[in-house]
């Protein structure tokens, strides 16, 4: 499958990619051979899933677990506060309580 280079693994069991650089509002990103585009602009360091992950589904980064899909993550979607409850932060007011 074809990736954009701009998206790195870092342990072959996650669920994630991190971005290794910027990417502009409405620019296409490949995740496994599939275009992405993104509405608003991603920095370095933010997370693309790379697996579809279930809501309460825990999402793994560094070949670890770092928090649980509050809904439905695709792959190709941006994996932040609006989709993840953080196993080490309280994000409980982020996330309507949960």
């Amino acid at each position: 499958m074809l990736t954009d280079p701009r998206l790195m693994l870092l342990s072959p069991g996650d669920s994630v990619y991190v971005l290794r650089d910027q990417i502009a509002a409405g620019e296409a990103v490949l995740v496994g051979g599939v275009a992405v585009t993104f509405g608003q602009a991603l920095g370095l360091g933010h997370k693309i899933a790379r697996l579809a992950v279930a809501q309460g589904d825990k999402v793994i980064k560094y070949g670890a677990p770092i928090g649980r899909a509050s809904r439905a993550i695709a792959p190709g979607d941006h994996v932040h506060l609006h989709n993840l409850v953080s196993d080490y932060t309280p994000t409980y007011a982020l996330n309507g309580g949960t």
